[in-house]
């Protein structure tokens, strides 16, 4: 891009005057005297300027034309009684860069009192969201105060006794007519090498001021169609910074997003201090209405590019080794074997490196001051004595891109950002190395997750976007599923047929259950060498063993696959599933382009269960598992109306061709004539 077109694409508007409209694609903000209207072609945001300190006064579903009205009597953002002054608006137009596409940003920029508050307005073409990104700088007191449980709330005998003290820490509000609110809050849970239950669902409807714990609030007019979602873009809730017991505070017709994560020590007048963002949607009628807005908000977090994004990567931690085996002539033979396989990137774990983790298996070591042993980041010269380039080379002639492990040095809030950007860039540069799993993370600051932040820009920065970042959410205080979500996957979790602790119908349920929020496209799902450790699961009816290497190969495939094994410990019988990998990688982008949402049954090892990607309103995948019951045909429910005629293509798996219409629920017959089988179809409406 010349500077030129740069300065164009980057050009700020100044509203200064009433009426002053200022476009960017589809998008839009301006001032029309007090009032201020941000939106796009599906979704409006009217609100009184206030000096910056806006108040919404309705949301608008432009696909429905539905009008829903606030109050407007608070500010949407609140973190003191000062009175707002100052009061800017500019506006943005961002290129797209290979990471988001191209949006605007509409800043209302104001102070309150000692505070001086920027709030980002971000909006994408044709995505019915609204985000808001907060920054600060000043002085901010009082943000410690914590909320009032309900356990301790006295009897209402009077009017007066209703009034609860309002919070003070706010990143957004609405205060919406009517009393018939209902609403679920979703939770999430990472941390998974001790979590199993990753998504708790809270349903309700809002009476009396109420905190929920989640990720996500979903609130339907019961007296009329439609409805709002707000997403908070943060770690999961046990995980927060300066977390204060709630993610949302409804109070019958109030929603409010809260928890900033920041505390009054992170703010100074010397720099600016982001909080956690929020995210407002609006919705159709249904639960598909709802689920759709939402991911096509997701997905402008990050493109998903086919050559970058896409994989079925192996990683041979899944065979418990650690580091004991990994040196030039092992990764060489697994290469070989992992061509075998349809493999398109290897991933070396710990141990490639010459310095020692906790998690060594052959010394101790540490994840702190690393920097003090200069040679910790170089390949280790007894496993490589020629660098990590034969490694490459042979995976470049085999067609499988090369990973690597990599550990931020942690002492004092990663305060060595830039020497780990620097070590990873350098690897890139010498090897082309463009995917690193980041691992071994605890954020327990402000200015460590700022520091982190700055370490993955400043990798982005110098590698013009190429490398990407395989996020471990398994242990300790973590980005999860709704932060960080810019740069790259989520590695989702560890599992051992060694501990007797895989069991591919709950892999397949924790991928099922995300799923319905979270784009499968994005988590990286295990399948494991299922002939490894029978002894550790006696007779038990799922153990890995009862399934066909292709079906747990197949349990991965809405998500991106992870061999978790070493290909070298699999008899020959395994490699019998290359044309089926081979088959998933021609389809793996067009399938993650589309919604994909969870169908079927809840897995349990004996239901009918699935995914279905929604590419359009006429066409689509249908991923559809028939586990251990002796039912050879079932009607899976889908997210298709009823009624529809569609015609299903055999794409992988036991699938026959045939055309057939939709029962209630969407329900399509689906045979399979196996237990433990599966079946992909693309479907096309006709």
């Amino acid at each position: 891009m010349t500077g030129k077109s740069l300065i164009s694409a980057m050009m700020l508007f100044s509203c200064l005057s009433a009426s002053a409209i200022v476009r960017a694609g589809e998008c839009y903000a301006f001032l029309e005297g007090d009032t201020l209207r941000i939106g796009n072609s599906r979704i409006e945001r009217k609100a009184l300027w206030n000096n910056g300190h806006i108040i919404t006064l309705s949301v608008t579903d432009k696909s429905s034309g539905k009008t829903i009205v606030s109050a407007g009597k608070n500010p949407d953002f609140n973190v003191n009684r000062e009175k707002p002054s100052g009061g800017k608006l500019t506006v943005r137009q961002l290129p797209g860069d290979g990471i988001r596409p191209s949006r605007m940003v509409a800043t209302a920029s104001y102070r309150l009192g000692n505070l001086e508050v920027e709030r980002d307005y971000r909006l994408y073409d044709r995505v019915p969201a609204i985000a808001t990104d907060t920054r600060m700088r000043g002085t901010l007191d009082g943000v410690s105060e914590k909320e009032t449980d309900a356990a301790d709330r006295k009897n209402i005998e009077h009017a007066a006794d209703m009034k609860v003290k309002p919070v003070t820490l706010l990143l957004d509000r609405l205060d919406l007519r009517g009393n018939h609110w209902h609403g679920h809050a979703v939770e999430f849970r990472d941390i998974t090498d001790w979590n199993n239950n990753l998504v708790d669902r809270r349903d309700f409807i809002s009476y009396r001021k109420t905190n929920h714990r989640g990720n996500i609030l979903i609130v339907t007019d019961g007296a009329d169609k439609g409805g709002l979602i707000f997403l908070k873009e943060a770690p999961c809730s046990g995980v927060q910074l300066a977390y204060k017991g709630a993610d949302f505070i409804s109070d019958f017709g109030s929603f409010m997003v809260t928890g900033l994560g920041i505390d009054s020590r992170d703010i100074s007048a010397d720099k600016w201090t982001s909080a956690y963002s929020s995210v407002l949607c609006t919705f159709g009628d249904g639960e598909l209405s709802a689920l759709k807005a939402l991911r096509d908000y997701q997905k402008q977090c990050r493109i998903l590019d086919a050559n970058r994004d896409e994989m079925v990567m192996m990683n041979t931690w899944g065979d418990r080794s650690q580091d004991a085996k990994v040196n030039e002539a092992f990764c060489l033979a697994e290469l070989d074997k992992a061509a075998r396989l349809g493999i398109s990137l290897f991933q070396i774990d710990d141990g490639w490196q010459s310095g020692k983790s906790p998690n060594s298996a052959v010394a101790s070591g540490s994840f702190k001051d690393i920097y003090a042993n200069a040679a910790y980041w170089s390949p280790d010269p007894q496993k490589y004595p020629r660098g990590l380039k034969p490694i490459v080379d042979r995976g470049r002639e085999l067609g499988i891109e090369i990973g690597l492990w990599f550990n931020p040095s942690v002492q004092n809030d990663f305060a060595d950002w830039e020497k780990d950007a620097a070590t990873i860039t350098g690897l890139w540069k010498e090897y082309g190395i463009r995917m690193f799993k980041i691992d071994g993370l605890t954020v327990t600051s402000k200015r460590g997750e700022e520091n982190l932040r700055k370490l993955f820009d400043k990798v982005l920065e110098e590698t013009g976007n190429e490398v990407m970042f395989n996020l471990d959410a398994t242990a300790s205080r973590r980005g999860g599923y709704h932060f960080f979500n810019e740069y790259g996957n989520v590695f989702l979790e560890n599992r051992y047929t060694d501990w007797g602790n895989y069991y591919p119908y709950q892999t397949l349920r924790n991928l099922w259950q995300l799923s319905r929020y979270v784009p499968a496209e994005r988590l990286q799902i295990e399948f494991l060498n299922k002939w490894r450790n029978s002894d550790k699961y006696s007779d038990d009816r799922f153990a890995p063993g009862n399934y066909s290497f292709e079906y747990v190969f197949a349990t991965s495939m809405a998500g991106q696959p992870l061999a978790w094994m070493e290909a070298g410990n699999l008899p020959e019988e395994a490699f019998e599933i290359f044309p089926t990998v081979e088959g998933y990688r021609k389809i793996q982008h067009d399938f993650h382009k589309g919604t994909i949402l969870p169908i079927g049954e809840e897995p349990s090892g004996s239901s009918w269960t699935g995914f279905q990607s929604i590419i359009s309103p006429s066409e689509g995948y249908l991923l559809i598992y028939r586990e251990d019951t002796p039912e050879g045909t079932h009607h899976v429910s889908t997210w298709l109306e009823n009624g529809v005629r569609i015609e299903l293509t055999p794409v992988l798996g036991n699938a026959k061709k045939f055309n057939t219409v939709t029962g209630a629920g969407g329900t399509v017959p689906v045979t399979i004539g196996k237990r433990n089988d599966f079946a992909l179809y693309k479907y096309r409406l006709k």
